[in-house]
C-alpha cells in the first residue's frame, strides 16, 4: 500500500525543492518553510510566506506540495493567488517594514 512508503525526500530536500520552484516564479520575497510530510498522499506539504530581511516572515500567502519520491511539484497555490496575498500583506505591514529598513541603513 502506497500509504505505508517512506519518503525518498528529505524534510530539507522538500524546502529546498519548492524554494526553487518559488524562485523561478516568484519575486524574491516568497520562501518556503515548515515542510510537512502527508503519508496518506506521498507529498510534502511546504507553505509559502512573504518574509523581509531585518522583519522575517510577515505572513503565509500559500503553501507548495512536493513529491514525496522525488523533486517534482505536485500541486502549488496559484501564482496569481500568492502575488496578491503577498501584496495584502506588505500594504498591511508597510510602514513597519520600511521602519526596519531604515533603522538598519542608520545602524
Amino acid at each position: 500500500m502506497a500509504a505505508n512508503l517512506h519518503p525518498k525526500l528529505t524534510a530539507f530536500e522538500a524546502q529546498a525543492a519548492a524554494n526553487g520552484f518559488l524562485l523561478d516564479n516568484l519575486p524574491d520575497h516568497y520562501l518556503g518553510i515548515e515542510p510537512r510530510f502527508e503519508p496518506m498522499q506521498q507529498v510534502w506539504r511546504v507553505s509559502v510566506v512573504l518574509t523581509y530581511p531585518y522583519i522575517g516572515s510577515i505572513g503565509e500567502v500559500g503553501e507548495v506540495r512536493v513529491s514525496a519520491f522525488s523533486e517534482q511539484i505536485i500541486s502549488f497555490t496559484p501564482l496569481n493567488e500568492l502575488r496578491a496575498r503577498g501584496r495584502q500583506l506588505y500594504e498591511q505591514h508597510h510602514a513597519a517594514i520600511d521602519a526596519a529598513f531604515l533603522s538598519a541603513r542608520n545602524a
